[in-house]
């Protein structure tokens, strides 16, 4: 039953994308968010998403979508780093073992610059938002139920053999998501829809706290930090954030603390430890090849780490660090382009939000501005303790970033001649001044 209905919802989007491209985004997004084709029993391990991703790729070129096609800084960085990770993938120590993390990274670079250029419109783009919080916030739902049933006692995990079926993925994915739930809550009209997505912020947060994931804890306190600075109302939201974690964190059990309290005494981590060899391994790794590194996720082969560090070697797990894995997979580099993408995206996000005084442009693009930039420094600090930086999530977040800069820039120059052209005089020379 769930396969059949599954087939058909791909069928229903493979049609429905000949005529319209951007429903093939969407079902592209969907798939590789909550990889629904791994929850089925018959269709596990088909290439629905292989299949999606041509016949949306297909139906854009067969559009004249690609004759639109139109730079911006972020997009420019998106190819630069695919240009750079095929350079990489060109040189790695192991082109067998690298070669399928760089098509899958690839692969995400081409959907994410995609997104930028068919996120055209507020409608676009808010649905494009929703499959990114409905896509994740179902392991949130899900991930609360989990732990409420169990009183806390295992670990919220994501699907099998997906990028988000580590607990400390899953509840970095969920942190960075809470911010975009805020957003859509604060622009959404419908007082159900209101309620239902602060039901799901509630039911995130007590997933995040079910991973039992001290990375993801630590992004959790650092949204609320940065929401709470960031806020005019700082009782209120201090408040708010109270009434949530305290509740949360009691009804955890006695392993949950303590797994928790380990964070303060990182160096008598084993397991905190061997990720700490395993950064050391890929900065030596990147001096050793600073322009390309060792290929992506080479640094885990011990042969490989071993040329580097024999001692550090045998004690090394994987780096668990979006920083130090792109540093060791494609050398300092890749890295400053990676950096560089990630700062570009925080500063337009940041720019957004200043404009929110600005009659030019509809209030929902600086409200969103707002939350975007939130949850990139959230994605950032828990990025420093996982392997996602080929995850599509932030990356979708950084694409909707990109078109909500075009947006403002389309609507900014006709929003100013309407007021020019109703303005004589003295009046008119004091409002140029103003605008400049």
């Amino acid at each position: 039953m769930r396969d059949g209905l599954l087939l058909l919802v791909v069928i229903f989007a493979l049609v429905a994308t000949l005529r319209y491209p951007f429903v093939g985004i969407l079902t592209w997004a969907w798939f590789s968010l909550m990889t629904p084709h791994q929850l089925a029993y018959g269709v596990y391990g088909l290439p629905l998403n292989v299949l999606i991703a041509g016949a949306t790729i297909f139906s854009l070129v067969a559009s004249g979508s690609f004759a639109r096609f139109s730079f911006d800084r972020i997009t420019a960085l998106l190819l630069l780093l695919a240009m750079w990770l095929t350079v990489s993938q060109m040189f790695s120590l192991d082109p067998q073992n690298s070669g399928q993390y760089y098509d899958r990274y690839v692969k995400t670079l081409v959907f994410v610059v995609l997104c930028v250029q068919t996120a055209r419109d507020k409608l676009r783009f808010h649905a494009l938002l929703w499959i990114l919080v409905v896509g994740i916030g179902y392991f949130g739902f899900k991930g609360a139920l989990f732990t409420v049933a169990t009183l806390g006692q295992y670990r919220v995990q994501g699907i099998d053999n997906t990028v988000l079926s580590d607990n400390n993925h899953l509840g970095t994915a969920l942190a960075t998501i809470l911010p975009m739930i805020l957003y859509l809550r604060s622009v959404a009209s419908n007082p159900l829809v209101k309620t239902g997505l602060f039901g799901l912020f509630i039911a995130t947060i007590l997933a995040i706290i079910g991973t039992h994931s001290r990375g993801a804890f630590i992004a959790l306190i650092v949204f609320g930090g940065f929401f709470w600075m960031r806020s005019k109302h700082k009782v209120s939201i201090l408040a708010a954030l109270a009434l949530v974690l305290v509740p949360a964190i009691a009804f955890m059990p006695s392993k949950w603390t303590e797994r928790m309290e380990s964070i303060a005494d990182a160096k008598d981590d084993a397991s905190f430890m061997g990720r700490v060899d395993a950064w050391f391994i890929n900065t030596e790794l990147a001096l050793k090849y600073p322009l390309t590194g060792a290929g992506l996720r080479n640094s885990y082969q011990k042969e490989i780490a071993a040329t580097v560090d024999i001692e550090r070697s045998k004690r090394a797990k994987a780096a668990h660090s979006i920083y130090f894995e792109m540093l060791g997979g494609s050398g300092f580099v890749g890295l400053a382009i990676y950096l560089s993408l990630l700062a570009t995206a925080f500063f337009s996000a940041l720019s957004l939000h200043l404009r929110r005084n600005d009659p030019a442009i509809e209030p929902w693009i600086p409200q969103f501005g707002y939350f975007a930039q939130m949850s990139l420094v959230v994605f950032g600090v828990g990025g420093a303790a996982v392997s996602l930086e080929m995850w599509d999530g932030y990356f979708i977040i950084i694409a909707l970033i990109a078109a909500a800069l075009k947006l403002s820039n389309a609507k900014a120059p006709a929003a100013t001649t309407v007021k020019v052209a109703h303005q004589r005089g003295p009046s008119w020379r004091f409002a140029a001044r103003g605008r400049s």
